[in-house]
């Protein structure tokens, strides 16, 4: 009998939530051939990342996955023998009740947010004892052997090569986003919250000798886009400022966001899903991470850098910090810009190489499969 598996994911206030646990809930029924469903409090936002999908239905197939609504009102239904909370998400009351009541335990884990923060090893795997005598297990997503790993679909690093050997796919891909860039351009992506330092940074790319197509998926940038620009750009408008060609992308699917990461040479992202998966595509990158009260996050931001900036030279360490610094501390974007681009070749084989170091770990998918096999 094959396992079953209940995810349940509270879209907050982005897509970060239901972008991970759709991605995760594919991955376990397709390549781990697992019962899935998906409980997911927004479905309008689920069909962001899913445009086949019926925000209205209160109970759906897509992908292999049984995608449900997760209502106010929680309806009768049996338990799965594994339970995922994404993100400290709270559970229904009455199916909280249910596991109590199972004949033969389920095991129940809460995917915590991903972070390269020391502690994270040591809490990965503990369970928190519950007042009903149920036991929750904390899973950390991680850049090390001792966390529970990213996530990546077995074909994903694949896909990527046949797609950048294809060069007619690629072209024919962005054409159909309305994406013309000019050969010695410069390709980039920015998918980032509302962010003071736009305006220095793109001065800084209006000015620089070798042109940029920046492409700008719908999102919370956009005000500030427009704000440096002095008017609105619709989806697939394009303006000229200098050296800088900007063009706004409609918001699109999960699979067709990845192929914008693999056209870019450099990617400008945000939270947690976006960030992971530009890692996935190798180039240079730049993190938005999301804003915490008394600025927690930096602290999260800094582990990270710590050991992404190593293997690069000083100089080239120095120069990423500082860009990923002013991003997120509201200093000056534009002479970060310029210093990194004086370490552009090295910052491109180091993504590389990061890349292929983390894929050489489990994904986290089949550290989760895992962890129950083990369980059990």
């Amino acid at each position: 009998m094959k396992a079953t598996w209940d995810i349940f994911c509270t879209v907050v206030d982005n897509y970060g939530d239901i972008g991970v646990t759709w991605r995760l809930a594919r991955q376990l029924a397709d390549e781990h051939a697992l019962i899935v469903r998906l409980w997911v409090d927004d479905l309008h936002a689920f069909a962001r990342l899913c445009p086949e999908a019926d925000p209205q239905a209160a109970r759906q197939y897509q992908q292999g996955v049984e995608v449900r609504h997760w209502p106010v009102d929680w309806p009768a239904c049996e338990t799965a023998e594994v339970v995922i909370g994404a993100f400290g998400c709270q559970l229904p009351a009455a199916y909280v009740e249910a596991l109590a009541e199972r004949s033969t335990p389920a095991l129940w884990l809460n995917l915590e947010y991903l972070s390269a923060e020391d502690w994270v090893e040591g809490c990965h795997g503990l369970p928190s004892p519950q007042p009903n005598g149920l036991r929750k297990v904390f899973f950390f997503p991680g850049f090390t052997a001792n966390t529970g790993g990213l996530l990546r679909e077995g074909e994903l690093l694949g896909k990527r090569a046949a797609f950048e050997q294809d060069a007619a796919a690629r072209k024919a891909f962005l054409a159909g986003l309305g994406v013309k860039p000019a050969p010695e351009a410069r390709l980039m992506s920015l998918f980032a919250y509302e962010n003071a330092q736009l305006g220095h940074w793109l001065e800084a790319l209006a000015a620089d000798d070798q042109p940029t197509h920046l492409l700008v998926p719908e999102g919370r940038i956009l005000a500030d886009l427009h704000a440096w620009l002095g008017e609105r750009l619709a989806v697939g408008e394009v303006r000229q400022r200098g050296a800088l060609t900007l063009q706004v992308l409609p918001f699109v699917s999960q699979d067709d966001y990845d192929r914008i990461l693999w056209c870019c040479d450099f990617n400008a992202v945000r939270g947690e899903d976006s960030f992971v998966r530009a890692q996935w595509a190798g180039r240079p990158l730049l993190w938005h991470i999301y804003v915490q009260e008394e600025n927690a996050h930096w602290e999260k931001l800094e582990a990270f850098l710590k050991i992404y900036r190593q293997g690069l030279s000083d100089d080239a360490a120095d120069a990423l910090v500082a860009l990923w610094r002013a991003w997120n501390m509201d200093r000056d974007m534009g002479e970060a810009w310029r210093g990194v681009l004086k370490h552009w070749p090295q910052l491109q084989t180091h993504a590389r190489q990061w890349c292929l170091e983390q894929a050489t770990r489990p994904d986290l998918a089949t550290a989760l499969v895992q962890f129950y096999r083990n369980w059990i």
